[in-house]
């Protein structure tokens, strides 16, 4: 026997004789009890019998029953046959659905019964009207699939926060949520993550807001902008306890290392040197630049950022020429007074500027009065950040490499993107776009790219 409870994810398989050409069809079903969209329903008790073994999985996870009940019904799956107890007292006039979503497939080849929904109706008739939409991060432009939506009869903000929302919907890979069999009404649209508390109890996690209420029987697909606040570390103003927990073998030997490029240096970015240690002295006086033909550099500096362990070297560099950066064993010291274990010399030599690409972007149908933002992203992080006045933008000099393209649409025109205000205020966070278009950057040549917003 197969038995899977929803809020459990894991499930007892029982794996019936195999052999004959692969099955690569989903299970149908072939009868219920009582039959799909059933009226006048008064049980506690489903049975939906498949063509094929079956089981379900990630109960929690893939199936929605909608409205969302107090108490979760309990999902069995035995040989062919599905069966789902009630445990809520089920509402008059109610059409109520169960979305299997990933969860139901068949035991020999895992083929999936995609979305498999079942319906009935305490009532006479069943609900039929929908509502659809899609949720996209705000900050990026981009889909996190993990989130739901949920429809709140209630329409105050506190209900997000306090309340079970009466239903709820999961997105599909592409972002896209789809409600159906809705109930005639007026509903507050979020979302939210996929918790079993299903409420916005964390505002460090994602979260979206609907402008207003949407009513079932008339409304156009919605979009919802997701955003998250910031976790802020409260480490430090922890109490310590009587007995710390035990501390890692610590580094005795004070090390650095740096962000050359194969002993290149760019002619765009400034000189790191990243300690593993955090750094209580520094001696400027004990380090040295010497440029090329062994001159002495003066006008540069050597400063360290908030971190203590890393210094930066900011100098304006010329193109294709060797420099030594000279310091003693005791220009830098740890908190403990442990140095370099001696006088040590980095040497590298600055890269050409046909090491570099030049790059020309061609927005169209940009709208300057929504004050854009160029981001260049690269691995996740936003590697350049740029206001645009106009439609076209270039640089002679740009590090080869694949980016990502993303416009931000600076409300506040403070550069930089910002979350979204909900309890009292209703502020909407500002808005990034992904570009299609990627921008590949070829050193030593002209890189071109129109891109169509």
């Amino acid at each position: 026997m197969a038995l899977c409870v929803i809020g459990f994810t894991s499930c007892a398989n029982m794996i019936p004789p195999g052999g004959g050409p692969r099955d690569s069809l989903p299970p149908v079903l072939v009868e219920a009890l009582p039959k799909d969209s059933a009226t006048n329903f008064t049980g506690n008790r489903l049975t939906l019998n498949f063509d094929e073994f079956v089981e379900i999985q990630n109960a929690f996870e893939n199936v929605v029953f909608s409205p969302n009940p107090v108490n979760l019904p309990v999902i069995t799956s035995r040989f062919r046959t599905v069966t789902i107890k009630i445990k809520d007292t089920l509402e008059a006039n109610t059409t109520y659905s169960i979305n299997f979503g990933n969860g139901l497939r068949d035991i020999n080849e895992g083929n999936i019964a995609t979305n498999f929904t079942y319906l009935f109706s305490t009532g006479s008739r069943l609900d039929t009207n929908s509502f659809s939409g899609k949720v996209v991060m705000a900050e990026t432009g981009k889909t996190d699939t993990t989130l739901i939506v949920v429809l709140h009869r209630n329409l105050d903000d506190s209900a997000v926060a306090k309340e079970r929302p009466r239903y709820v919907a999961k997105l599909d890979g592409k972002g896209n949520f789809q409600f159906r069999n809705l109930a005639p009404g007026t509903f507050a649209v979020y979302a939210i993550p996929n918790d079993y508390a299903k409420r916005y109890d964390d505002t460090t996690k994602p979260f979206a807001f609907a402008d207003s209420a949407i009513s079932s029987t008339n409304n156009k697909p919605l979009t919802l902008y997701a955003y998250q606040l910031q976790k802020i570390d409260t480490a430090a103003a922890r109490p310590r306890t009587a007995t710390p927990a035990p501390r890692a073998k610590e580094d005795k030997v004070l090390r650095y290392q740096t962000n050359l490029d194969n002993g290149k240096q760019g002619i765009l970015n400034n000189l790191e040197i990243t300690f593993n240690k955090k750094i209580a002295t520094f001696d400027s006086t004990k380090i040295k630049l010497l440029g090329p033909d062994s001159s002495t550099v003066t006008n540069y500096s050597i400063i360290g950022d908030t971190s203590k362990t890393r210094f930066i070297v900011r100098y304006k560099w010329p193109e294709d020429a060797a420099y030594r950066l000279i310091f003693a064993k005791d220009a830098f010291a740890d908190t403990s007074g442990t140095m370099l274990a001696k006088n040590d010399t980095i040497r590298f030599s600055t890269k050409r500027t046909s090491d570099y690409g030049a790059v020309r972007l061609r927005f169209r149908n940009l709208n300057l009065a929504r004050n854009p933002v160029l981001q260049i992203v690269q691995n996740e992080k936003i590697v350049d950040s740029i206001p645009l006045t106009q439609s076209e933008w270039t640089r002679k000099l740009y590090e080869p490499g694949d980016y990502e393209i993303r416009i931000l649409y600076d409300n506040n025109k403070n550069g930089k993107w910002d979350p979204g205000k909900f309890f009292g205020r209703h502020e909407q966070p500002e808005i990034v776009t992904t570009v299609s278009t990627k921008l590949t950057i070829r050193a030593n040549s002209d890189n071109d790219s129109e891109i169509n917003l």
